[in-house]
């Protein structure tokens, strides 16, 4: 069986423990064609363009009345 020569300092074993555990910050960035705030490498929610050329058509539907 193995066994480590050294023990491990508290920050080193809580180094490699916790890292699991951070949160990373949403990356954003600027839609070039319409300036509103998307994740990077999808379409634009807002207009439905990716990488300046039109993808997706965004039509709200109306909700119907009986």
């Amino acid at each position: 069986m193995v066994v480590p020569t050294k023990k491990l300092s508290r920050s080193r074993y809580k180094k490699r423990r916790y890292q699991k555990e951070k949160v990373k910050k949403i990356q954003l960035q600027r839609c070039k064609n319409c300036g509103q705030m998307s994740l990077p490498h999808r379409v634009c929610p807002e207009c439905g363009f990716y990488k300046g050329r039109f993808v997706i058509n965004f039509k709200k539907e109306k909700k119907k009345s009986k």
